[in-house]
């Protein structure tokens, strides 16, 4: 019979008091025992995908927010990789359901089974009982009805504590700003529902901007724009493939082009296209000047001494659309600034969540 050993590392106070000169204060070390076993996490429950992070382990958790329900049973068949997967391929009595819209629960009962699968997911991987602190990030621009929902909706799933931290201050916490300093700095999340643009100083949020264009309706500007061309009619999975392999906000220095699957909207069989680079970029122009506007506006709106900030330390932007080609380069050639990318776009703000959990004295937390 073999047994296996995994070595525990204790954190610093309890070891300390372990070795005490004065011998081990069993008292002191049972208030610190349950740190050993914190549940704490951030989600970054987007509209697009689901991200969870974990105390002391990182961002464990990455699917997309889609629920498959079994209409018959209003239960859950399948839950985030597995349930997109389905999206356009169920049978009648199977929907595949995105239950966030815009940044914000569109269906509460399906986000609540979302968020349960979820965290239930990531704690049975440690195999302990799950009663987390959890720090949910939301759109700057919601109701307190929306807020509330997204509080109930983590309270239901398992949370024992629930702090809010709105999603632009998340986004620049973990893209690294340093945002408890006097000095302004400037963040612009593209997610999938919302689009946050933010100036930031003194750990608050001096003015927000926020805007339901982000990546989905860049997805939809491709699904019509090849609709109307080509009387192509594709899925939300092919239009963002397409934007993801070939699509852009700025002229490349080569141009690309794909071949699209799809079905012939007048004689509804299958088809295939090639489509190029150039249209698709042409075919983003809306939504991208709306991105780009929202940046302006805040910047107009922005006190000069803090606008001097911005001048000196540049905009970053963070959220999945952040990966668009060239739109960085367009915001600095529309604005005059020098704009960057967080070093991780996707995980920024549910990174950024995890830190304001672990540093929760240094800020205002929102607690329900």
């Amino acid at each position: 019979m073999s047994w296996r050993y995994r070595r525990i590392v204790l954190p610093e106070n309890i070891r300390y008091l372990l070795h005490s000169r004065k011998g081990p204060n069993v008292f002191k070390i049972l208030r610190h025992l349950p740190s050993l076993f914190s549940h704490d996490m951030a989600i970054d429950l987007g509209t697009a995908n689901t991200l969870v992070y974990v105390k002391g382990q990182g961002i464990v958790l990455s699917e997309p927010s889609v629920v498959a329900i079994n209409k018959d049973t209003g239960k859950a068949r399948a839950v985030g990789n597995e349930a997109k997967n389905m999206i356009g391929r169920t049978p009648g009595n199977i929907v595949a359901i995105r239950p966030m819209k815009d940044g914000v629960i569109a269906d509460f009962e399906i986000t609540e089974q979302m968020l349960r699968y979820f965290i239930q997911k990531v704690h049975n991987r440690k195999r302990l009982p799950a009663w987390p602190r959890v720090a949910v990030s939301v759109p700057s621009g919601i109701t307190a009805v929306e807020r509330r929902a997204v509080v109930e909706s983590a309270v239901q799933a398992g949370a024992k504590k629930v702090y809010i931290i709105e999603e632009p201050m998340a986004a620049a916490i973990g893209a690294g700003l340093p945002v408890q300093e006097p000095q302004g700095c400037m963040i612009v999340d593209i997610g999938g529902g919302t689009t946050e643009v933010a100036v930031i100083a003194l750990g608050g949020i001096v003015f927000p901007k926020s805007i339901r264009t982000a990546g989905d309706e860049m997805d939809q500007a491709i699904m019509q724009h090849l609709k109307r061309t080509y009387n192509l009619m594709i899925g939300e999975r092919t239009a963002e493939e397409i934007k993801m392999t070939i699509g852009s906000a700025f002229p490349l220095k080569e141009e690309m082009e794909m071949q699209v699957k799809g079905r012939d909207q007048v004689l509804g069989l299958p088809k295939v296209i090639t489509i190029t680079s150039e249209e698709i970029r042409d075919s983003l122009k809306e939504p991208v000047r709306e991105i780009v506007e929202a940046v302006r506006v805040t910047l107009e709106r922005t006190p000069p001494e803090l606008s001097a900030d911005i001048v000196d330390r540049g905009v970053v932007l963070a959220g999945g659309g952040a990966l668009l080609r060239g739109l960085d380069q367009l915001i600095a050639q529309e604005t005059g600034l020098h704009v960057t990318v967080a070093e991780d776009p996707l995980g920024a703000v549910v990174l950024g969540g995890g830190k304001f959990l672990e540093e929760l004295k240094h800020f205002k937390p929102e607690e329900i």
